[in-house]
């Protein structure tokens, strides 16, 4: 780690001035930048010249300073109201993504090495001036040999390089405030990063993108109502994507929409259909379907583009979602409660009271309105609201979704104000709920149970191997919080009582061999002082025994 800091010290005091000059030099400090890094004290200076700007405003500032890799972590980041404070997240979604182009030269040099040819050769047009520049490339239009409108976005050079530095950078600094500060290794700052590191290295992957695109157009296979561009796979490769240029109108232009025909209310119920179809019937949809990703074709159709972002409802996911809903649509506290358990990774030493009552809150807000009247985005946002005070981790692809939700209710609310979201969303989520309860479902859900049950029994004998030779090695340890002591106890008072029932039980099945063996020879009844001792015992052991069995199933702890 030392080298690789040393590698790029460059860019660490790069980074460590940026913090300062926006007002961060606390972190700089904790973060025990002065032990490998010299700065001068103008730099120390600096400090505090961002006076009267929010936390929010100046980490915005850092971020854009620092460049491309920084400002899309920063827009990654903005998904994730579960971690990260609402204020700051809405700084962060003003990050902006808009630089200059980089040089046709370079252009041409990184096509024709990966796609080994001339542009001459490989295109029968390749237009010189971008329809679009990003931080990470940027799109030509151009004409394939057989006529072919295309579309080819274009990796800047260096800019993986450039991006890998600082992933590295990114993931040491985590590791240091774990180790330094409290609240890094309570959120566990560095999985957290890991996850944003993963997202921002397949935007750098074209094929990763190229693939979303396929597989994006195989859940609309015979909807007419939704096109997705053709990927030229000849064409593309890691830093190179082309695919089928498409001609039409963004949904964020309401006044072409209106000049050119189009139904506001057919557009926006289409896009609807086509969002909940995305996630609660496949389960993958697109991550950022705001205006400009979404064309309208001359003939109405919606066609998506820019797979780079995109999201995966996972069976469990969806499961527990499911069960989100019915709580809420029964006003059930408890069910929100197992949801969100279920849903996120909760944290040892949560306030179960103060988290019922934040849930108690949610579903009073949502109490007896009207289902046109509820935002489905809104509603996921809450929930994120909920588990971040309490520090509850939510799957990322959940947080998309709800980013997902309230972008294209917002495009909806902008296209047709009249329209009810809800009643597109309502047949899919009763859809999802009665997928649930499909009986081949619940039997798949039993029998995957029963096979986790059973390889969990396979396994207990060498679990209990290993826990003996721990005890032999003194190496176990039995660690027992106050609030386990009481299910402990519990437990005892079980074990007991069920001792004592095997105990009783022997006993009188002992008895009864004997009386069985005493009749079988033929003898007559023992009697002892003309007294029927044996059966005057077998009475008396019944009599204990039902006592016994009436006090053990009365106390409730069998």
């Amino acid at each position: 780690m030392i080298g690789k800091r040393m590698r790029h010290i460059g860019r660490y005091h790069e980074i460590a001035a940026s913090l300062l000059r926006h007002g961060f030099g606390m972190i700089v400090d904790e973060l025990g930048f002065s032990s490998f890094l010299s700065l001068p004290p103008r730099w120390r200076a600096e400090q505090g010249k961002k006076e009267g700007k929010t936390v929010g405003e100046r980490l915005r500032l850092v971020l854009e300073e620092l460049g491309p890799t920084f400002v899309k972590l920063g827009q990654i980041a903005s998904t994730r109201p579960d971690l990260i404070p609402a204020p700051i997240i809405s700084e962060l979604e003003k990050l902006q993504d808009q630089v200059p182009p980089f040089p046709f030269a370079d252009v041409r040099r990184r096509v024709e090495t990966e796609l080994g040819g001339s542009l001459e050769t490989l295109f029968r047009s390749f237009d010189e001036t971008p329809l679009a520049a990003a931080s990470l490339g940027q799109v030509h239009r151009a004409v394939l040999p057989s006529g072919q409108a295309v579309a080819v976005k274009v990796q800047r050079p260096h800019i993986a390089a450039r991006v890998e530095t600082d992933l590295e950078i990114l993931q040491d600094l985590a590791v240091l405030a774990e180790r330094r500060l409290d609240w890094a290794a309570t959120y566990q700052l560095s999985e957290i990063i890991d996850e944003l590191v993963r997202s921002l290295r397949q935007e750098l992957d074209y094929t990763v993108e190229a693939r979303h695109a396929e597989r994006f157009a195989r859940q609309f296979t015979g909807d007419s109502s939704v096109y997705v561009p053709r990927v030229f796979w000849d064409y593309t490769t890691k830093t190179v994507l082309t695919m089928e240029y498409v001609e039409g109108i963004k949904l964020g232009e309401i006044e072409r929409l209106k000049a050119n025909g189009h139904s506001l209310k057919t557009i926006a119920e289409r896009l609807a259909e086509a969002t909940f179809k995305q996630m609660f019937e496949h389960g993958f949809f697109h991550g950022d379907p705001h205006p400009g990703n979404v064309f309208v074709l001359d003939d109405g159709t919606l066609s998506f583009i820019d797979f780079g972002l995109m999201g995966r409802l996972r069976p469990h996911v969806k499961h527990h979602l499911s069960s989100l809903i019915i709580a809420l649509m029964r006003q059930n506290t408890d069910g929100v409660l197992g949801a969100i358990y279920g849903l996120g990774i909760v944290p040892d030493g949560v306030d179960e009271g103060k988290l019922r009552d934040d849930i108690d809150e949610l579903r009073e807000k949502y109490y007896r309105v009207p289902l046109g009247e509820i935002s489905l985005g809104e509603a996921v946002e809450d929930l994120l609201s909920v588990a971040f005070r309490h520090g509850i981790r939510i799957p990322s692809d959940l947080t998309l979704l709800g980013k997902a939700l309230l972008t294209v209710e917002g495009v909806v609310e902008t296209l047709d104000p009249q329209f009810r979201i809800m009643d597109v969303a309502e047949p899919f989520g009763r859809k999802l709920m009665k997928e649930r309860l499909r009986p081949d479902r619940v039997a798949e859900t039993a029998w995957k149970r029963i096979f986790d049950y059973g390889e969990w029994l396979l396994r207990l004998p060498d679990s209990v191997k290993e826990w003996t030779k721990m005890m032999r090695h003194g190496k176990l340890r039995l660690e027992i919080t106050a609030p386990d002591l009481e299910t402990l106890l519990k437990k005892l008072d079980q074990i007991t009582n069920r001792l004592s029932f095997s105990i009783v039980l022997l006993s009188l099945s002992i008895v009864l061999a004997g009386l069985m063996i005493a009749s079988s020879l033929g003898r007559p009844s023992t009697l002892l002082w003309k007294i029927p001792a044996v059966e005057i015992g077998l009475g008396a052991s019944a009599f204990l025994f039902g006592w016994l069995l009436y006090s053990i199933f009365r106390s409730g702890k069998f």
